[in-house]
């Protein structure tokens, strides 16, 4: 058998993954250990939330899946920091954990040039570096061009409960054993790595009275850009809030050193950002309660997901734990919790295409990177994918700024900087976040996508008729003015805002921090969609930081445009820091501005480096 390209796992990067490669016109074929898997949510049934909900939309700004899918398969939609900025807003989805892969498998099923094989791969075929395709369990040879592994947490996983440590991945099904071996004898830098889930409870044995509901909102919302909501407000699911108390934390302290991680059972590290309750009680000792939120799985079974509770305490612990919580006093356990350990790479060895630097026409994308999260593996995946097919196509690779995507961020973080414990993207991580908005991922980055072939001219007609509106508005705002009449002035004593004194152009007067576009509305008809009035008023009220993000982003980019030759030889240079040599040998940035965001690399060695490339210009 022979494909152009091989996708090595069915989860939220592989699926992705293949369906960009198949949507280009390039044959693909998806490897899975179990078909049913595929599109899997073996922790929260939820996508997005504060900058996770960001990648989504960019990936559907490209021509991914994940948000169309997303929005035809929830359960409940939130938009979050509402009462904040425009920079942190987020949308999240409930999704259900049966509909969700269902439909992606029904994606995937019904997508033309892409075919789906149960098997395992444990090896590579390599010739003079260049991947050729892949070995499966059964010896059997399959041959490509291009090579994209999305091995999620299966590669030599470890199930870990107490002191058990079971070789099983998160449904009990066959690891991959001897994959990560084969990578680490190909000379890649293999790193073991922890995530962790809770307990799933029955429905009908909590006392929701006991806890503190949770609706999703009344206004209705879409990740895709491409469609209506599919979804009636009144029909949502909620979920509910309730919290660990003294009790909770005394039987976790008093059974610690039985818990996987503090029982010394564990080799791999967690996640910093999302901590098992043990390490929460032992890390923030200062907090009376810990925030837990019970939410539904699916409509078509009744267990609850206990976010917040992931443990690896053993069973009859966990009990004591659970029973301890209220309106959990006697709830039913219907799966426990678990950790689970498994290999990963060190994501610096990857190029900012996601193609290995060692062996050519290989990338690799989600866990497996060290990312952790549904959304950071799904917009992977779909950059790996267009990258594999750029390649495969003579094309120059997609490589997404710091000041383009949340994914940019994500890739340049992972490539640059590397990982010790599971990625996860925040907030905090985009210092040009105000401009990586919920609201402006397709004016951002469907142009992109357009160019690829992902976005087809129907979807690049309506983002043009978009732009075009939004330019209406803004020169009509310029160019009305209001004028200090007495009906005016009556109007702005009513909405709390100062009266006018001189004119005023409609532009200026929505710069009061007090005022919105529903309020200039009383001036003047603005028959425009939603979409178009919030991008107006964003760029008005946000104006002057916008430009300096712009400023910044720009010096930023100037040192971007200084590249590095891949030959260069660091030894020659002199002067540079020992750490700043080793680094730079390691990762071997492709320009200033990725040297200059490498950790142990100072701004002399930078300086250093420039002085250096200067000379070789001569």
């Amino acid at each position: 058998m022979n494909y152009e390209v091989i996708v090595v796992g069915g989860g939220h990067a592989g699926c992705e993954a293949s369906l960009a490669c198949a949507r280009l016109n390039h044959s693909t074929l998806l490897i899975t250990g179990n078909i049913n898997n595929i599109a899997d949510m073996p922790c929260n049934p939820s996508i997005g939330g504060p900058a996770k909900g960001i990648i989504v939309r960019e990936i559907d700004a490209l021509g991914g899946e994940m948000g169309n899918n997303i929005d035809h398969s929830s359960l409940q939609m939130k938009m979050l920091n509402t009462k904040k900025g425009p920079a942190v807003r987020a949308l999240r989805a409930q999704g259900d954990k049966i509909t969700y892969p269902k439909e992606m498998i029904k994606t995937l099923k019904n997508t033309p040039n892409l075919t789906i094989l149960e098997s395992l791969v444990e090896d590579l075929i390599i010739e003079k570096d260049q991947i050729k395709g892949v070995v499966l369990e059964d010896g059997r040879k399959i041959n490509s061009q291009c090579v994209i592994l999305t091995t999620g947490t299966y590669l030599k996983a470890m199930i870990l409960v107490g002191s058990e440590k079971t070789a099983s991945g998160p449904h009990g099904e066959k690891p991959s054993k001897f994959l990560s071996d084969n990578l680490k004898k190909l000379g890649f830098t293999i790193q073991r790595l922890k995530t962790g889930t809770p307990q799933r409870i029955a429905r009908d044995s909590i006392d929701f009275s006991q806890t503190e509901i949770e609706p999703g909102d009344n206004i209705p919302y879409t990740f895709s850009f491409d469609h209506e909501p599919c979804y009636k407000v009144e029909d949502q699911v909620p979920c509910y809030l309730t919290y660990s108390n003294e009790k909770t934390h005394q039987i976790i302290m008093e059974h610690l050193n039985e818990s996987s991680m503090y029982g010394g059972y564990v080799e791999g590290i967690g996640p910093r950002y999302c901590p098992s309750i043990e390490d929460k009680v032992v890390r923030f000792k200062d907090k009376e309660r810990h925030q837990l939120f019970l939410e539904p799985e699916s409509k078509y079974y009744d267990d609850i997901y206990l976010q917040g509770f992931s443990t690896s305490m053993p069973h009859y612990v966990q009990e004591m734990m659970v029973h301890s919580l209220k309106g959990l006093e006697h709830a039913v356990i219907k799966k426990y919790a678990y950790a689970i350990e498994y290999d990963a790479i060190d994501p610096t060895q990857l190029k900012q295409s996601l193609e290995t630097k060692k062996i050519s026409g290989l990338f690799t994308a989600g866990q497996i990177n060290g990312t952790s999260g549904y959304e950071e593996a799904a917009g992977q995946g779909l950059i790996a994918g267009i990258n594999a097919a750029m390649k495969l196509e003579n094309r120059p690779p997609l490589i997404l700024k710091r000041n383009e995507a949340y994914i940019g961020v994500l890739i340049d973080d992972l490539v640059t900087k590397g990982t010790k414990e599971p990625y996860r993207m925040l907030t905090s991580r985009a210092e040009y976040r105000l401009l990586l908005r919920h609201d402006n991922a397709d004016l951002r980055l469907r142009d992109y996508g357009y160019q690829i072939g992902l976005i087809n001219q129907n979807q690049k007609d309506k983002l043009d008729q978009k732009r075009k509106q939004i330019a209406e508005v803004m020169e009509l705002l310029k160019n009305t003015k209001i004028t200090p009449r007495q009906e005016t002035n009556e109007y702005l004593k009513m909405i709390n805002t100062a009266p006018l004194n001189d004119g005023l152009s409609l532009y200026q007067f929505l710069k009061r921090p007090e005022i919105t576009i529903e309020n200039i509305q009383h001036f003047v008809n603005l028959n425009y969609s939603k979409e178009v009035l919030e991008q107006v008023e964003i760029a008005i009220k946000y104006e002057g930081y916008i430009a300096k993000a712009n400023k910044d982003a720009e010096k930023m980019l100037t040192l971007e445009k200084i590249k590095i030759p891949e030959n260069i030889n660091y030894d020659n240079i002199k002067n540079l820091a020992h750490e700043a040599l080793q680094k730079l040998k390691d990762i071997r940035p492709t320009s200033i501005g990725q040297a200059a965001r490498i950790s142990g690399v100072n701004p002399s060695d930078i300086a250093i480096l420039s002085v250096y490339l200067k000379k070789m210009e001569k």
